[in-house]
């Protein structure tokens, strides 16, 4: 049994030698029968491989410079063998690569010398003008295009570009932890408005407004109201008005900023409105509607404490009538402005810009015109026009409230008497400053007082002889006579004012 397995394991040493002895033999068989070729390629010893396939040679351009290339491909890779992809110059490539294989002889790749051959172009017939004339066209429009994009891109750059020190445009939050709009970045609030409404708009994002109004720091307090309080607040620098409702005007509050956000309502001569947002101070609610500052302060103030020229006069004046008429005008279209009357037109409340033109705030009590309709929309607010300023038929209740047009002209009557108090401080001799009706009433009139001097009365504010004398006072004498007619229909409309004050500013109504 011993001497059976030593039979064994001598004849599995036997054939293990023989099975190496083998496989050295078609070692050195294979490399004697390999193909020698070329190599170029630092792997290479002696710029020479070996292969069982075949030698190859390209030649490429990179970089714009053209490339030799030699190295052996082993049988392994030619696929398919009869027509290797490898060995191939495809025609979408045989303008910047071209490739040869072979196996001649050993190095028979060295001999080849591969240059590229650019496709020949193509003969095209000659294109005519109506062939040629869409593509002019449609070059020149991209063009243009390509030129309001770029305009409109640096614009957009330049609106919202960070100043010193200026916060990253797409933060997520601002230094109060209020998220912040992108449009926002360092731009200015003109800027802002600008952009996003395109002057003429609805006023800013909610967004836009939430942020702002969370940044803004009251300075001072410029008035105080039955609404509420005025203040001066700054926001990045900038001066702003801050109306502060208190919860009770909540009403009030909603009706302003709704009437402010009309769309189309933006005019230089209505005041510019920012944003409207409630704030918790961690007692009560305060209501803020954030309007465009004016140092000026309102015409009441500005008339209390200067007299002015005959070009201011007509100045304010044609402003104030410009705003108004902007206000009653209906703007037909898919996203028209519908007509609005203002309804409490008083000196406090229309601004003194920095160029003494002026602007109509304060538009709470303001209703708007439904022409599909015909119905007006009236606040529910229980707030009235103020007594002194009231038309005749709003005193003794006669107008039709269900109509518009008796809205409008409660206006111009109301404008009327703002004329009267502007007109009182012009001149060489100017009048001190005293509302209308001060001779008739008490400095707080009930109804029944101005009823009394209006509707039963029919008084009006008295016209100073020395009007007469001057050119500008007399014109303007007579448009304010024309506001104030008993009769509503009677009365100058807003537009017609405006182009009547026009035509005293140029002179036009001396009569040579």
């Amino acid at each position: 049994m011993y001497q059976y397995k030593n039979v064994i394991m001598d004849t599995f040493h036997w054939r293990k030698w023989f099975l190496l002895l083998l496989f050295a033999l078609y070692r050195r068989l294979d490399a004697v029968d390999g193909l020698k070729c070329y190599c170029n390629s630092p792997t290479c010893p002696n710029e020479t491989c070996e292969t069982d396939g075949y030698c190859f040679a390209s030649t490429s351009i990179e970089a714009g410079v053209q490339k030799f290339t030699y190295h052996c491909i082993d049988l392994r890779s030619l696929i398919p063998i009869e027509h290797p992809f490898s060995c191939s110059t495809t025609r979408t490539r045989n303008d910047s690569v071209v490739i040869e294989c072979c196996k001649s002889h050993d190095m028979c790749n060295r001999e080849l010398r591969l240059e590229l051959q650019p496709k020949p172009q193509e003969s095209s017939p000659t294109p005519t003008v109506w062939q040629v004339l869409p593509w002019v066209m449609g070059l020149m429009v991209l063009g243009v295009c390509a030129a309001i994009s770029l305009w409109w891109a640096k614009r957009s750059r330049s609106l919202m570009k960070g100043g010193r020190g200026s916060r990253p445009l797409f933060a997520a939050e601002d230094s109060l932890g209020e998220p912040r709009h992108p449009i926002m970045g360092t731009a200015t609030i003109r800027d802002m408005i600008e952009l996003t409404t395109s002057g003429s708009g609805s006023g800013l994002p909610l967004l836009v407004q939430r942020s702002i109004a969370r940044q803004i720091q009251l300075i001072d307090i410029i008035g105080k109201g039955r609404f509420g309080e005025v203040w001066r607040g700054r926001w990045r620098g900038e001066n702003v008005a801050v109306k502060i409702f208190s919860s009770r005007e909540e009403c009030s509050w909603f009706r302003e900023a709704e009437i402010y956000q009309t769309v189309m309502l933006r005019h230089e001569n209505i005041l510019g409105f920012i944003a409207a947002d409630n704030k918790d101070n961690g007692t009560w609610t305060q209501l803020w509607l954030i309007t465009d500052y004016h140092e000026n302060g309102s015409l009441f103030d500005y008339l209390t404490a200067r007299t002015i020229d005959s070009n201011t006069l007509v100045k304010m004046a044609l402003s104030i009538a410009t705003g108004l008429a902007h206000l009653h005008m209906d703007i037909v279209g898919t996203k028209g402005k519908p007509a609005i009357a203002h309804r409490d037109l008083k000196s406090k409340n229309i601004l003194v810009k920095s160029n003494l033109t002026c602007v109509i705030g304060d538009l709470g009590l303001a209703v708007r015109h439904n022409v599909a309709s015909d119905s007006v929309d009236v606040p529910s607010t229980n707030r009235v026009g103020t007594k002194r300023y009231m038309a005749p038929e709003v005193l003794d209740e006669t107008m039709d409230t269900r109509q518009f047009d008796p809205y409008k002209r409660s206006d111009v009557y109301s404008f009327g008497l703002v004329l009267w108090e502007i007109a009182r401080r012009c001149g060489a001799m100017p009048d001190e400053y005293q509302p209308p009706y001060y001779e008739c009433v008490p400095p707080d009139p009930a109804l029944e007082d101005m009823r009394r001097v209006v509707c039963v009365e029919k008084r009006r504010p008295n016209v100073p002889n020395r009007w007469h004398s001057d050119p500008v006072l007399s014109a303007i004498s007579k448009v304010m006579k024309e506001c104030w007619y008993q009769n509503p229909a009677a009365r100058l409309t807003a537009l017609r004012i405006k182009k009547t004050l026009a035509n005293i500013g140029t002179g036009d109504h001396i009569k040579l």
